[in-house]
């Protein structure tokens, strides 16, 4: 041969290299590159290397295999060797990948048999995974329930997991796993799941314990061997079944001048161990502890109830609440601690004006900021909540003289029942916050006709000695209602129309003592019961005299000492005004029994 045979002999092979789909630069970057691969075929024969290699079909991204690398990864290079039935191979470089996804329009037959393995180039050796055959298109590898999917419920020490069959996905075979923290993880059967269209698990559920678990599944076919499971699910993470109770307590300050108390909550929340996969915000162990505050009083507002995070302080009006500590898990409620707040006992300092007449009932008070709600509240002393009335003014602003005023017609009935009724009034600026009220005043008042109704009955007078009496009378109506009953005034008067003479009572003292009457004089006493607004009726004139054997020239009437425990004097009683003021000093010249 001569010489350019000689060298087209040894071209040839190289310019076949080259030519497009032949060498290694003709492999894009996608596809099954069938070439040699870019380095020598021998297996070093190691321990170490590519292991556990499956391939299947997936129904969201056509084909995959994947496998696991044993020993040390860093620097390694995996390639998923394929050779078809026809006898030719290929490669997908999967670089330090442990998968690789292709579709049937890489080169790969998926309707054949097919031979693959996978080739992890470490250093200078290459390692070898054992090799699988199988058609590619009958292996389906099943995706995992998705978490938002899974519905979770416990009871009796069992927890059912429930979802709906992923799509074309029917006759699986469920496993799960759980653990709890600082445990590893135990395996568990679900079974075949032969439901249409749902699939669910029966676990166990730990008593004191939180826990992790997760799902997988596979395609069951009769006669053949169970597919490739799928990879493990999210982590659905479940709170122990008996939930630690924490331990609360509470106080309540005193009501501030603005109407608000303080509720201090003292206490430590429980700490709930979680496993590894459960140790992020919301993962569904956890449990959760709020503040649930129910505003009894003023029934007529618009929102009675409020949750709200966990505090330590709380203010709140002076009104009647429900307090409770809750707990939430994922499978509900948990236990509570509850307590009940009493409505601020004493009165609230605070001007209420209520006038009453023909045309209705108006009643002002002292208004708050601008633009303000109230909730007008009266409730018959002594009595069941349930007989609570309310109203709710529309927002107002103060008046020139700085006060809110509210009324209402005699048609409603309201007030107008002659009883002591407690009225609490309470303002806020966002009547839909149950935590926005505060208390303006609380106090007492008498429905109905509060002076007629007040009017002492049983008015008695009764001789003391010769030129004394002593007065008594039934207590007013009015004494029942706190607060309401300013004094009683005794009104002493001789009947041809001469001296009279008026004397202030303590308002809970019912009994006085006239002295320095005349022999043969007619008197007519009577007693009222005023209020600090409103002077009330004259009861029923009482009258009586002395006999006509003396004249007494001191002032009628004088108050002396009465028998019992204090005097006039000390109650700080006075003498009346005009004509007895006057004849004060005159004396008696004369003593003689008045009969």
């Amino acid at each position: 041969m001569d010489f350019m045979g000689q060298l087209l002999t040894r071209l040839v092979p190289l310019l076949l290299l080259l030519l497009p789909g032949q060498g290694a630069e003709a492999c894009g970057t996608s596809g099954c590159c069938f070439q040699d691969p870019p380095y020598l075929d021998a297996d070093s024969g190691s321990a170490s290397g590519p292991k556990d290699l499956t391939c299947y079909r997936i129904f969201s991204a056509g084909y995959e295999c994947s496998w696991r690398y044993e020993g040390p990864a860093a620097g390694v290079s995996h390639f998923l060797r394929c050779c078809l039935r026809s006898g030719r191979c290929c490669y997908f470089a999967a670089g330090s990948a442990t998968k690789v996804q292709f579709s049937d329009q890489d080169g790969i037959s998926v309707l054949q048999a097919v031979t693959l393995w996978v080739e992890s180039r470490a250093g200078n050796r290459t390692e070898k995974s054992p090799k699988v055959t199988l058609m590619l298109h009958s292996s389906v590898k099943y995706d995992p329930p998705l978490l938002g999917d899974i519905k979770v419920t416990g009871s009796a020490g069992r927890l059912l997991m429930k979802w709906e069959t992923p799509a074309r996905q029917d006759g699986a075979e469920v496993q799960f796993r759980h653990r709890t923290a600082g445990s590893l993880w135990k395996l568990g059967h679900c079974g075949r799941q032969d439901d249409a269209g749902f699939e669910s698990c029966l676990c166990p559920l730990q008593m004191d314990a939180a826990q992790e678990f997760q799902l997988r599944r596979r395609r069951l076919r009769p006669g053949a061997p169970g597919d490739p499971w799928s990879s493990w699910s999210s982590p659905v993470c479940v709170p122990p079944e008996r939930l630690p109770q924490p331990s609360w307590r509470f106080s309540v300050g005193a009501l501030r001048p603005d109407g608000k108390r303080q509720v201090t909550l003292d206490g430590q929340l429980p700490q709930l161990e979680l496993p590894e996969g459960c140790l992020r915000s919301k993962s569904g162990g956890e449990v959760t502890y709020r503040v649930h505050l129910h505003m009894l009083s003023c029934p007529c507002k618009p929102k009675a109830t409020k949750t709200l995070q966990l505090r330590r302080f709380i203010n709140i009006s002076g009104a009647a609440y429900d307090l409770a500590v809750v707990s939430q898990n994922r499978f509900g409620p948990g236990p509570n601690q509850t307590w009940h707040i009493p409505a601020h006992a004493h009165t609230h300092p605070g001007v209420l004006n209520v006038s009453a007449g023909a045309n209705g009932t108006i009643m002002r008070w002292p208004a708050l900021a601008p633009d303000m709600t109230y909730c007008i509240e009266w409730q018959p002393r002594g009595q069941d909540r349930s007989l609570t009335t309310c109203t709710l003014t529309p927002p107002q602003d103060r008046d020139p003289t700085g006060m809110a005023t509210y009324s209402w017609s005699r048609a409603s009935g309201a007030l107008e029942q002659k009883m002591c009724y407690r009225i609490t009034i309470f303002a806020s600026a966002h009547p839909r916050k149950p935590t926005s009220w505060s208390t303006v005043l609380s106090t007492y008042h008498f429905g109905g006709h509060a002076p007629g109704a007040g009017s002492p009955q049983h008015v008695l007078v009764k001789r003391l000695s010769q030129d004394s009496v002593t007065v008594e009378w039934a207590p007013s109506e009015l004494s029942a209602c706190p607060g309401v009953l300013k004094e009683y005034v005794v009104l002493c008067q001789e009947n041809n129309g001469g001296r009279m003479s008026k004397l202030s009572v303590k308002p809970t003292e019912t009994e006085v003592t006239l002295g320095g009457l005349r022999a043969g004089t007619a008197y007519t006493v009577q007693v009222r019961a005023d209020t600090v607004t409103l002077q009330g009726a004259w009861s029923q004139p009482q009258p009586f005299s002395f006999g006509l054997r003396g004249i007494c020239a001191r002032l009628c009437p004088h108050p002396v000492p009465a028998l019992w425990s204090s005097s006039i004097a000390a109650r700080g009683s006075r003498l009346g005004s005009g004509q007895a003021r006057q004849t004060s000093q005159r004396r008696c010249t004369e003593k003689r029994p008045w009969w």
